[in-house]
């Protein structure tokens, strides 16, 4: 199974758990992990190149998914609407779609390099906040889709939503010393993050892709 994996923190407790999960079995041995931005992601998904992977969410409409996705309710901290001309990020997919829905002008920044911009005091409208003030819901970025492996993946999800996973400390201090953040910050932004999609998160799915499909 080759098994697409987003590079950004905001995956990093999935990214846990499938590593601790079960290191020894024959699905360990038969995992491989392909790593790359959003966009990139979504394109080796569509051409079979990765079997399961968090496909950006204006991109999973047709796809089979599971209940497990990248989920904000209110302030995610890491995706930005900044100051300036229109430009959008061309590692993201659904980022670039909701500036649109909410008609919102601006350089749009995701990832790693918007939370570092917001730690450090920078400015912008916080996408996902925006989102929850003007409809009330969670918006959920991503979603864990697959195209091979269906059921060992909903599985899998099924599993990891099940439970809080905690990431070890000497894990956390790695990849925050990476990203030249402090691991209390690193621990701060993933509680802004959700994984589970329940019926208020697809009431909003289901909304975004409705209202993204009239602007793109």
């Amino acid at each position: 199974m080759i098994f697409g994996s987003i590079s950004y923190l905001n995956l990093l407790p999935f990214q846990v758990y499938m590593r601790r999960r079960s290191p020894s079995t024959q699905f360990a041995q038969m995992l491989r992990w392909r790593r790359a931005v959003p966009s990139v992601i979504n394109r080796q998904f569509r051409r079979g190149r990765v079997h399961a992977a968090f496909i950006s969410s204006i991109e999973s409409r047709r796809c089979r998914c599971t209940d497990l996705g990248i989920v904000a309710n209110g302030a995610v901290h890491s995706v930005f609407v900044l100051p300036g001309k229109f430009e959008t990020d061309p590692a993201s997919a659904s980022s670039n779609a909701l500036a649109e829905v909410l008609d919102l002008q601006g350089r749009i920044l995701i990832g790693d390099a918007a939370l570092k911009h917001r730690l450090s005091g920078g400015e912008g409208i916080d996408l996902a906040q925006a989102w929850k003030e003007r409809t009330d819901l969670p918006f959920v970025f991503a979603r864990l889709c697959y195209n091979r492996h269906g059921k060992r993946i909903r599985k899998l999800a099924k599993d990891f939503g099940s439970k809080e996973w905690k990431i070890p400390r000497y894990i956390l201090e790695r990849e925050a010393k990476k990203r030249q953040i402090s691991p209390a910050q690193l621990r701060w932004y993933l509680n802004h993050i959700d994984y589970r999609i329940g019926w208020r998160e697809r009431k909003g799915l289901k909304l975004f892709l409705k209202k993204a499909k009239k602007v793109t």
